[in-house]
């Protein structure tokens, strides 16, 4: 049974996952914005998304870009979890996650990580 919990409250917990990301790194982030979507159309089951070109591939000729998307899917992390600290853990897991795609990192380096 899917925990239930306002989207107010969940776009709150993104935020707060944000937060969390330090100082340094947040400063480096380039031409990202962070959303909130019910659920991803092609892959219901996904908990978040990165969208965009990595730092490390970016070139000189990148610019006048729409920024890159890093997208938390509420209602794929609401069903995933059992209770709302679960909810608190896998949104700043999966915010990490995303964050980590924009600066380059694989998914096999996350999973290596133990951030998979």
């Amino acid at each position: 049974m899917p925990v239930t919990m306002t989207p107010d409250r969940f776009e709150e917990l993104v935020g707060d996952a944000l937060d969390l990301v330090p100082e340094q790194l947040a400063a480096a982030m380039d031409n990202v914005v962070v959303l909130v979507e019910a659920r991803n159309p092609d892959e219901p089951d996904l908990l978040g998304l990165y969208e965009g070109v990595a730092l490390t591939e970016r070139t000189a000729d990148y610019t006048g870009e729409l920024p890159d998307r890093i997208t938390i899917y509420r209602d794929a992390v609401l069903e995933f979890c059992e209770d709302d600290e679960q909810v608190v853990d896998e949104v700043a897991i999966t915010v990490v996650h995303e964050i980590a795609h924009h600066f380059g990192v694989s998914e096999e380096r996350l999973h290596e990580l133990g951030w998979g």
